[in-house]
């Protein structure tokens, strides 16, 4: 029998996920369907029940669901633990369901392998302090930076987030004014971009040497790799690649099966109008 698989969100008609994981399971020749569905803002635990009482096997998880998502997990792994987000979830044997969050290990896997960004002894600054965020510290931190700020328009919730993840490395929450750059890597986890608007970073954050991130994405750079680059930044990474290695985690929880990504990503870049 066919296994079931679905993205769950509001909105979800923007999603990519069943495009990478039915590529994904094209190379794999795994017996699959993949679907998006568009979950009523107070319908989320029953779509999940129903769901897993078909043929479904696993569910990708976006928003405004990932905390729910959290509390309906039967067990936790370490990063959703630590995350308190779940963006995988995964019918065990059995009949309980596994939450996992595999957002931090997409966005490590793409700089690292993806762009060879270093990130052990560097110097990180994270701004945001969302569930997106939270969901990459941990797997950040286990990189071994020389340490990670955060910043955020709300300080209290910067500190909030530092304080909770100051027993897996070095981390502390700053305000704007009081960064002192430059820094080797700047994640942009917040979603100005989509609004066309920039954190109010001091430019001396940049220099030539830095590495910029912005988890949104788009066909043209967002405004936040516009500025980086304008500052003479070294590289600006958009959040495609995130996208599709954090898809590919998920694919292995579900399916005990590593695919190709770097070739979805190639052709979605090219969707996109990109090289």
């Amino acid at each position: 029998m066919t296994d079931l698989y679905a993205v769950m969100g509001n909105p979800i008609n923007h999603s990519k996920s069943p495009a990478i994981h039915t590529q994904f399971a094209e190379q794999s020749k795994q017996d699959i369907v993949y679907s998006a569905m568009l979950v009523p803002l107070d319908g989320f635990e029953s779509a999940v029940r129903d769901f897993f009482k078909g043929s479904g096997k696993g569910l990708n998880i976006t928003v405004p669901f990932k905390e729910q998502a959290f509390n309906i997990a039967d067990q936790l792994t370490p990063r959703a633990e630590t995350a308190q987000a779940v963006n995988t979830l995964k019918l065990l044997d059995d009949g309980s369901i596994l939450g996992d969050n595999t957002d931090g290990a997409g966005l490590v896997s793409d700089l690292v392998k993806n762009h060879q960004v270093e990130l052990a002894s560097k110097k990180i600054l994270v701004v945001g302090a969302g569930g997106a965020v939270r969901g990459i510290l941990q797997p950040f931190l286990e990189q071994e930076p020389s340490e990670i700020v955060i910043v955020n328009r709300t300080h209290e919730k910067a500190q909030a987030l530092a304080d909770a993840f100051t027993s897996f490395g070095s981390i502390q929450a700053k305000p704007f004014d009081h960064l002192d750059g430059p820094f080797d890597v700047i994640v942009n986890g917040t979603s100005a971009s989509l609004s066309g608007d920039l954190p109010p970073l001091p430019e001396s954050v940049i220099d030539a040497d830095t590495v910029v991130y912005d988890m949104m994405y788009g066909k043209e750079p967002t405004p936040f790799m516009q500025w980086a680059e304008a500052l003479g930044a070294k590289q600006a990474i958009d959040g495609l690649g995130m996208l599709v290695e954090q898809a590919a985690v998920s694919f292995d929880v579900w399916r005990a099966v590593k695919p190709d990504s770097k070739a979805v990503l190639t052709a979605l870049r090219h969707q996109l109008g990109g090289v």
